[in-house]
């Protein structure tokens, strides 16, 4: 069924200091967990808050959005928007849908490590909003090795 609505079911927001973000964000009271093993080598490029509501609210380095979304821009901190859809199928049709109607594409959907199919593309204010199919536990993979702190590349 690809004529399900989208749903807003995530903002992530990517960071130039995870440490002072997660300081604010943990004050303010928000739930973020310290990792734990194997995922502790991530804690300075991806943290996970538990919201009440569904919505899922993440905090990712600007070195590791530019590896889930190939168009991000170098060292560019800001939201992502998310998107929910219901098949992998609407993603790519959603993502075709927007680009020919003149948006930008920044992300081309691809089959994600989590095991979503995922795009992005850009609004007509700058903002990234990503479409994201639900996870299928049988397309997941093993995630790439964090970025390097300056760059984009995994170690």
């Amino acid at each position: 069924m690809t004529d399900a609505p989208p749903v807003l079911n995530q903002i992530n927001l990517v960071v130039r200091n995870m440490d002072a973000m997660v300081d604010f964000y943990r004050t303010l009271g928000v739930d973020i967990a310290d990792a734990t093993p194997p995922w502790q080598e991530w804690d300075p490029h991806h943290r996970t808050a538990s919201t009440i509501g569904g919505l899922d609210f993440d905090l990712d380095s600007a070195g590791f959005a530019g590896q889930w979304n190939q168009g991000w821009p170098a060292g560019r901190t800001g939201a992502v928007l998310g998107f929910g859809l219901a098949t992998r199928v609407a993603v790519d049709a959603t993502y075709a849908k927007l680009v020919d109607a003149g948006y930008a594409g920044q992300q081309p959907p691809y089959d994600a490590f989590w095991g979503a199919r995922y795009a992005v593309v850009v609004d007509p204010e700058g903002n990234a909003v990503g479409l994201m199919s639900p996870v299928d536990p049988a397309m997941q993979s093993a995630p790439p090795p964090p970025p390097d702190e300056e760059s984009r590349t995994p170690r």
